[in-house]
């Protein structure tokens, strides 16, 4: 008979992304999105760093496996769901987390998505150019 595992599941959101993050305690710190190794998923090293900031913080780098689920937006706004989907789960494993998480922004929703284009604009608010004549 197959024991069940114990395993955190939250959510994370950014821009138009959206990350669905299984932390899987007593793991050996990898972690999958999309089927693949997040190495191979994100391009920069930079995107990497960002999203295992709040492993790191709480000093769980090496004891949690994560696997994630990132649908919508580019690069940057799926990082920036996958850290944020990390920090929530990593709260339903221990709420002493929340004060070092908490401190570093981790658990605030960033709301800031692109503005619609408005009629009479070329962009959002870029104006055609002024003629006097």
């Amino acid at each position: 008979m197959e024991q069940k595992q114990l395993t955190y599941d939250a959510t994370g959101r950014r821009k138009t992304s959206t990350a669905r993050v299984r932390l899987f305690p007593n793991g050996t710190g990898k972690i999958t999105v999309n089927g693949t190794d997040v190495k191979d998923y994100f391009p920069y090293a930079t995107l990497i760093q960002e999203l295992e900031q709040p492993l790191v913080i709480t000093e769980n780098r090496e004891k949690f496996d994560v696997v994630a689920n990132i649908k919508g937006g580019g690069f940057n706004g799926q990082a920036g769901a996958l850290r944020h989907g990390i920090s929530r789960a990593l709260l339903l494993a221990s709420e002493d987390y929340r004060a070092a998480l908490k401190a570093e922004g981790f658990l605030t929703r960033d709301a800031r998505k692109k503005e619609r284009r408005k009629y009479g604009y070329k962009k959002a608010r870029k104006s055609p150019q002024f003629s006097k004549r």
